[in-house]
């Protein structure tokens, strides 16, 4: 009898277990419910919208383009007509079945991508026909799109995620068929840039059509778009200098002295943005054929490589000299003699403002020996050292040698030479003056940026400071940047041997290596280069900025294998001044002749380096030349005796 209440009794425990976990499952706990409704709900990602990129007036640089993706659920995925069905998708029967056997290997059960980037005009004819093909559905998103084809390397690109990219995503933000910035502003402001994607929850029936919304909505979330990015840039000097840049390798980088900001920023040469939208075979054609071009259109010059300054390294030599007060604005006066370096003809002997003027080798060879050598030690050797390591100091104020900080990716820093370098460049002997002398002239081992040379630029034209460039100069609203940009650099050296330096510039471009510069009534203050390239023709260098007082531009130009500085790199930049400040250009011959000049096709490398008659200020004449300067990195290693007696 007691076993029978025990039997009994269990068997209600049991069947009450069972109805309390039943109707937990039914009525209280939705888990069951959403798995059941999975099989008729459709989650469909919203993608937020790419933010927009403006030009510092608000033309538009950047903008999106409608695409559609489709995707295929294989096994509610049905034909009537195969033919019909590939003509209207612009597909061969072949890939058809390939992209039908993929989707149905990855799940018969899931959506997958079955075509990718569909232009709008393509899904125009395909949007009518839509619910005649069960399994199949389209989202919705956007694509960059470039209405100027401008600003190529300093806008950068968009492309697919990579399983690389996925792996280190830790934030788990992206997923496969994603797009990312890969270069550019589109790398450095990603995060503003791609906004945050939303997702909606849809009921549909058997044929995948949509009949409403899950649950009124209540798990879906909006997407929010990208913000818009103000750029320091002027849209219309930028494309200015592209044209002028044409069939030229090497950079232009204008900056807004006052504040930091870039208002151009070319290298040449370069391409079409919209190359590298969107995603699939034509993309990934076009980019293969960028990457494998010779001339390196992809390699982001303007900060990536480092070049010698050649002679507009001078005007550091000379503010670091006066500074450390090894020459100074009355007293000095330094002959051209010719013995160590070759120059070429012009008054002697000079002063400090002369040197600059005329840019004279061997006045700079003499006061970076004065630099390095003070007798702070007995041992010539360590006294090298000394002065060297205090020389690196003074480079390190000016921004060289370091990234300087821009709000683009993959910026260089450069090169400045250290005593750990030439330690470890002649393996622990001693080395000596006699080593180092070519980076007087801006030679040797020292490489210098295009855009740490228009900083330089930016430099003079404060007359001792600078802002750390930057290429964006507002979020959403001017102004809204990061405070790192705010901030002023010192150089360190007194404002009074800027402006003595300054008046010597302008008279490079009045009446020294620059005059094919000169423009009467706008003060242009300037340095000419003439970098010497071992691999070929000289390097064509040019800084300025204009005007004299309340300088509004500063700039830099770096045109490779053309030969001097004053030639073509000097033209140039004061046509990107004149163009910025007065929104027009006067001298329509010298635009024209640059226009038209060629140095990338090799029957015109040996014209880059000839010097064409020009006319200054209305008389004939002839471009000064700066001399070209043995291979100073070939030179054996040896003590070079100098001449220490004051020059009077």
């Amino acid at each position: 009898m007691n076993k029978r209440y025990i039997i009994q009794f269990a068997i209600f425990v049991v069947g009450f277990i069972f109805l309390v976990k039943l109707f937990f499952l039914q009525v209280l706990d939705q888990d069951y419910k959403v798995e059941a409704d999975n099989n008729a709900v459709q989650r469909v990602v919203r993608h937020a919208v790419r933010g927009i990129i403006t030009d510092r007036y608000g033309k538009l640089v950047v903008s999106n383009t409608p695409v559609f993706d489709i995707y295929i659920i294989p096994k509610d995925f049905f034909l009537k007509d195969t033919v019909q069905f590939c003509s209207l998708f612009d597909i061969s029967k072949e890939e058809l079945i390939d992209k039908y056997t993929k989707a149905k290997q990855y799940s018969r059960h899931k959506p997958s991508l079955f075509l990718k980037d569909v232009k709008i005009d393509h899904f125009a004819k395909i949007r009518d026909r839509m619910d005649e093909f069960s399994g199949l559905f389209e989202e919705a998103r956007t694509v960059r799109e470039y209405p100027h084809k401008s600003m190529a390397n300093a806008l950068g690109y968009v492309k697919e995620v990579d399983k690389k990219i996925l792996e280190q995503d830790a934030e788990g933000y992206y997923k496969a068929g994603d797009q990312i910035g890969r270069s550019g502003i589109e790398a450095s402001y990603e995060r503003i840039l791609r906004g945050k994607r939303g997702v909606t929850y849809n009921y549909v029936d058997v044929r995948r059509v949509v009949k409403g919304s899950y649950r009124n909505g209540a798990f879906d979330t909006l997407p929010e778009n990208g913000k818009t990015l103000i750029s320091s840039v002027d849209l219309e000097l930028q494309q200015y200098g592209e044209l002028l840049m044409q069939n030229k390798i090497g950079s232009i980088v204008a900056i807004e002295p006052a504040t930091g900001e870039i208002l151009a920023m070319i290298s040449a040469p370069s391409y079409d943005p919209n190359k590298l939208t969107g995603s699939g075979k034509e993309v990934s054609q076009n980019y293969a054929m960028l990457v494998n071009d010779t001339h390196r259109p992809l390699y982001n010059r303007t900060l990536m490589a480092p070049y010698p300054p050649g002679s507009i390294f001078k005007l550091v030599q000379a503010l670091i000299g006066l500074q450390e007060g090894v020459i100074d604005t009355v007293n000095t006066r330094i002959p051209c003699v010719q013995d160590i370096v070759k120059c070429h003809s012009h008054p002697s002997p000079l002063d400090v403002r002369g040197s600059v003027q005329h840019s004279c080798n061997p006045f700079y060879h003499r006061v970076f020996h004065r630099i390095i050598i003070q007798e702070k030690s007995k041992n010539y050797v360590e006294d090298t050292r000394i002065g060297l390591a205090n020389w690196v100091k003074y480079l390190d104020k000016f921004g060289l040698g370091k990234p300087l900080g821009s709000d683009l990716p993959n910026e260089k820093s450069g090169l400045v030479p250290t005593v750990a370098y030439y330690d470890k460049k002649y393996k622990g002997n001693p080395w000596k003056f006699g080593n180092i002398y070519s980076l007087s002239i801006g030679q040797g081992e020292i490489g210098v940026l295009p855009i740490q040379m228009a900083n330089l630029a930016a430099i003079m034209a404060n007359r001792g400071y600078y802002y750390t460039p930057h290429i964006i100069k507002g979020i959403d609203q001017p102004g809204n940047i990061d405070e790192k940009f705010l901030v002023k650099h010192e150089t360190g050296i007194k404002r009074e041997y800027f402006e003595y330096i300054v008046s010597g510039m302008e008279q490079v471009v009045r009446a020294g290596t620059a005059r094919r510069a000169f423009i009467p009534d706008l003060p242009i203050c300037g340095k000419t280069g003439t970098a010497q390239n071992p691999h070929g023709d000289d390097h064509s260098v040019f800084i300025g900025f204009a005007p004299k007082h309340n300088p509004k531009i500063a700039i830099a130009v770096y045109v490779e294998n053309a030969g001097f500085g004053g030639t073509w790199a000097a033209p140039i930049a004061s046509l990107m001044m004149e163009k910025y400040i007065r929104r027009t250009t006067s001298r329509k011959h010298l635009e024209e002749e640059i226009i038209r000049k060629d140095f990338i096709t090799p029957r015109q490398k040996k014209a880059a380096t000839e010097k064409p008659a020009t006319k200054i200020a209305g008389n004939p004449a002839r471009q000064p030349q700066e001399q070209k300067m043995p291979d100073m990195q070939t030179l054996p290693l040896r003590t070079v005796a100098l001449p220490l007696r004051s020059e009077n």
